[in-house]
Parts: structure tokens; C-alpha cells; sequence
């Protein structure tokens, strides 16, 4: 097959490594990181779920989800046109049209594209900067991606709350020092904090990320999962990250 044909001027394909999959990339836009690939693995997906994944870039959750979970069908919100447009060809070029929606919109404006509790799974890999904090990045795209210009945490959560059918399960990766306002924007729409897990660099540095999953109407109790270590030693993954890269 002549892949060349789904590509636009300065774009590439890159191999997930997760079920011959593969996705369209901009490098001068934006290019997904580890992070994203952790959340695809953390978040339970089950038996016939639709899940939502809000701020979905070029598609690379709902892709790397699909390899996962074979019954499962997905939708991936992106506010950017270009994001959407390359996920869209992504999801097209991995003959995936059947189980995943792309669709070109604002997580502000969620409650105009679905019907409310629609959803039994919401995922985000958010900015995770508020607006005016750490170094801006020249680049527009980059910029929207790492900092809360269009869209904030509040943002967020309240369009997964909304999205989630009663008992339906939310999934975020973050930065830990956002951790306690994280908690609290999720309480106050009625999400559940249930598990978290913080993610090192390596085992003896503080951690750079955290993963949270909650239960929308869940009853207070919350497990810590022992820290994911990403590094055993420069440029080395841990045995743990390269299962979850499938190596």
C-alpha cells in the first residue's frame, strides 16, 4: 500500500510497536510523548465500553486503546483542525474507521457534540501548565498542548463528568505538583478519586507525573499503586515500561 498518499507537506509516519498500527505525525507541531502511552495502557477499557478521549491530539490514545481492546469503540475530541484532520487520516490509514470517531470541536462546548452520559470511559492526557506558568513555546500547536490556553483542568473534568454515565470511569495523567487541586476539581463534579500512581524518571528522583483514574458517583476510597519507574538507567526504559511498549 502506498502510505504516501495520507500524508500532507512536513508530516511522517511513525510505527506504534502496538498492533501494526501506525500514526501520522507533524514534528513541528506536536509529537506524543511517553505519557501518552502510559495513560492508553493505565486506563481499564472493558468488553463493548465507548470511551471519550478529550484533547485527543492526532488519535494516538484511541489507537494504541484499540489494539488493547478489540470490543471496545472510541471517539476522540480535538479542538485543533489540523490534529483532528491527521488523526482522522491516521485512523483511516489503520483501517480503524468502525471503531473510531474523530471529531473536530471544543471540550467547552462537549455538551452540544454528545448526549450526556453517553460515555462509560473518559480519558484526557491534558495541558497540563496553567496559562503564564514555565517556558511558552514559540509554536502555536506545542504551546495549546502544554499550557491551559483553550482549554483548562476545570475544563476538563467537567466535560468528562457530564460525558460519564453514573459509575462511568475517568482517566487523567498530570503533573503531581497540580495533584491536590486535581482532587478537588474532581470531587467537586462528583468524580471519585479510586487509584493513583506516580510516575518517577528513576527510582531515586521525585516524581515527574501522576496517573488518576476516578468513578463518576463512586464511594470514598482511593488506592496508591506502588510508583512506575521509567528509567533503570540513562536511556534505558524499566523492565515495567518496555511490557507496556510491548517490547
Amino acid at each position: 500500500m502506498d502510505k504516501g498518499k495520507w500524508l500532507r507537506a512536513g508530516e511522517r509516519i511513525d510505527d506504534l510497536q502496538c498492533g501494526g498500527y501506525e500514526l501520522i505525525q507533524q514534528p513541528e507541531r506536536f509529537c506524543f510523548g511517553v505519557d501518552a502511552v502510559l495513560l492508553a495502557h493505565y486506563a481499564t477499557i472493558k468488553e463493548g465500553d465507548r470511551v471519550l478521549d478529550l484533547g485527543t491530539g492526532t488519535g494516538v490514545i484511541p489507537i494504541l486503546q484499540c489494539a488493547r481492546n478489540k470490543r471496545a469503540s472510541f471517539v476522540g475530541l480535538e479542538i485543533q483542525e489540523d490534529s483532528a484532520d491527521m488523526a482522522s487520516r491516521s485512523v483511516s490509514m489503520n483501517g480503524l474507521n468502525d471503531r473510531i470517531q474523530i471529531v473536530n470541536g471544543d471540550i467547552k462546548e462537549v455538551a452540544s457534540l454528545f448526549d450526556a452520559a453517553s460515555f462509560q470511559v473518559v480519558t484526557s492526557n491534558p495541558p497540563y501548565m496553567v496559562k503564564g506558568d514555565g517556558l511558552i513555546n514559540g509554536t502555536e500547536p506545542k504551546t495549546i498542548a502544554r499550557h491551559e490556553i483553550l482549554c483548562t483542568l476545570n475544563d476538563v473534568v467537567s466535560a468528562a463528568s457530564r460525558m460519564l454515565k453514573q459509575n462511568g470511569r475517568f482517566y487523567m495523567i498530570h503533573k503531581p505538583f497540580r495533584l491536590p487541586e486535581i482532587i478537588s476539581v474532581m470531587l467537586s463534579y462528583h468524580i471519585e478519586p479510586k487509584e493513583l500512581r506516580m510516575v518517577h524518571p528513576y527510582v531515586d528522583k521525585e516524581p515527574s507525573m501522576v496517573l488518576i483514574g476516578g468513578v463518576k458517583g463512586g464511594r470514598p476510597r482511593m488506592k496508591v499503586a506502588p510508583p512506575l519507574i521509567l528509567y533503570k538507567d540513562k536511556q534505558i526504559y524499566s523492565d515495567e515500561v518496555y511490557r507496556i511498549y510491548n517490547k
